[in-house]
């Protein structure tokens, strides 16, 4: 009789993700910024916060606030002006320093990406290590933090980034990744957003452990689908490998106006607008798609969208044009 294989050693992963990036960012160039609450974007009462720093953190700013929101909450906030292209410039640092220590690069962002770093390229003998050192050239090279969590699989390689936030590591291996992920609110899962929470909450579901406790059945009858992820969560399983060249499923732009826009002609400007910028990262991407998307938001912040799917992929930014209009 043949013997059989021994399973495959766990993975090991690393998610790092920048501390409060595009804030950090304006605060490391700009001294004056240093210690004050500041928020990127979002100046006028219709414009959306992109970033806050930790300071106005305290004051519960958060990105996607409307900015008269967190003017309120704040109202020594300081906003600024996002520099998109500087932030661009520094991520592509980050990589630069990610590609030393493996291949296997997930970018999920500017400011984080998972890293199979399974193969130990370095000799550092450890995740930890690498993840440790890799912090500290991120420090060294750009002037800023990042938080970084380490663990045999993705769902909790990300949870763990987050729990010593700003500026922490945290490792979670394989023997403790079950009850670590207990001991968390579901509010905390990725992918559990505040609809989905709210719903576990009337089901009496608030934590890992809770969620943990209900079988399968029960989970497909109240998510249907997303029921299988759940289940597997909330037992610390997560086979997802770390996809080095993920394909874009949406590419897509927006644009906040600082007055309302109501004249066609107005519209159909601002339209132009954003279609350029899509069009830019489409075509930097090599990206096609035969759905159009618009996302129109109202004074009072509520938003509608509709959607357009035409016979054949949209292949020039006239194109995209005529369809979105």
């Amino acid at each position: 009789m043949a013997e059989e294989e021994p399973p495959p050693p766990p993975r090991k992963i690393i998610h790092v993700d920048m501390d409060a990036f595009y804030a950090s960012v304006e605060q490391r160039d700009d001294p004056a910024l240093r210690g004050l609450p500041v928020a990127v974007g979002g100046r006028s009462a219709r414009g959306v916060v992109a970033a806050a720093s930790y300071e106005a953190r305290v004051f519960g700013v958060r990105s996607a606030m409307p900015g008269g929101e967190a003017r309120r909450r704040c109202p020594d906030l300081v906003f600024v002006k996002p520099r998109f292209e500087i932030y661009h410039g520094v991520s592509r640092q980050i990589r630069a320093i990610f590609a030393d220590y493996t291949d296997a690069i997930e970018p999920l962002s500017l400011d984080e990406a998972y890293l199979d770093v399974s193969d130990d390229r370095r000799g550092l003998g450890s995740a930890r290590a690498a993840a440790e050192e890799i912090r500290a050239r991120i420090r060294a090279e750009t002037g800023l933090t990042a938080s970084a969590g380490v663990s045999y699989n993705k769902f909790i390689a990300k949870l763990a980034s987050d729990q010593n936030k700003p500026d922490g590591l945290c490792v979670i291996p394989p023997g403790r990744g079950a009850a670590f992920v207990a001991s968390l609110p579901v509010a905390r899962f990725h992918g559990v957003g505040p609809v989905t929470a709210r719903r576990m909450e009337r089901l009496g579901i608030l934590t890992g452990a809770d969620l943990c406790d209900h079988p399968l059945p029960f989970l497909q009858q109240h998510f249907g689908s997303y029921a299988g992820y759940l289940h597997a969560a909330a037992r610390g399983e997560d086979n997802r490998a770390v996809r080095a060249h993920r394909i874009a499923k949406s590419i897509g732009a927006e644009r906040t106006f600082s007055t309302n826009l109501t004249d066609p002609a107005e519209l159909s400007a601002a339209l132009g607008v954003v279609a350029d910028a899509a069009w830019e990262r489409i075509e930097r991407n090599g990206a096609r798609g035969r759905t159009v998307t618009l996302k129109l938001r109202h004074a009072d912040f509520t938003t509608i969208t509709r959607a357009r799917s035409v016979a054949t992929p949209v292949d020039t930014r006239a194109g995209l044009l005529a369809v979105g209009e």
